[in-house]
């Protein structure tokens, strides 16, 4: 028995879930809780939840549909982030690849700090305005 509880999984809101899951699907390799994978080509797609565990059994997300999101306005304090993914890789090279696919996926950056020679960054903003941060380090 633990002394402490688990996280089993960071919960975000999204006006489209299925759109929100999918982007963290692609960017992170994780897969669906079973149940929750998209409905058969042509069939409506009505959820409200969603969960997303990693292939390693490593932290999960999920998804819970919100009628209306206010975008942050961060780094402008009026909408602060609320909440975000800090997310690491271990070099430049690494990070210039996952900048690439992440605005693939439909992400816009916020804020370029890859001149930072410290600890070189992108904060990105997710489809539904979420933000999150993939650095170079541990």
């Amino acid at each position: 028995m633990s002394a402490y509880p688990r996280i089993l999984q960071t919960v975000i809101d999204a006006t489209d879930v299925r759109r929100t899951a999918e982007f963290y699907r692609e960017l992170f390799g994780l897969e669906y809780r079973p149940g929750d994978e998209p409905p058969a080509e042509g069939d409506e797609d009505h959820v409200d939840w969603l969960v997303l565990r990693g292939t390693d059994g490593g932290h999960g997300l999920a998804f819970q549909q919100a009628e209306e999101l206010k975008r942050t306005t961060w780094p402008d304090p009026e909408v602060p982030m609320q909440l975000h993914l800090d997310t690491s890789v271990p070099d430049v090279e690494e990070l210039e690849r996952q900048r690439a696919r992440a605005e693939a996926l439909g992400a816009t950056i916020i804020l370029d700090r890859t001149d930072d020679t410290e600890e070189p960054l992108y904060v990105f903003a997710d489809p539904e305005g979420h933000p999150f941060c993939i650095f170079v380090g541990d």
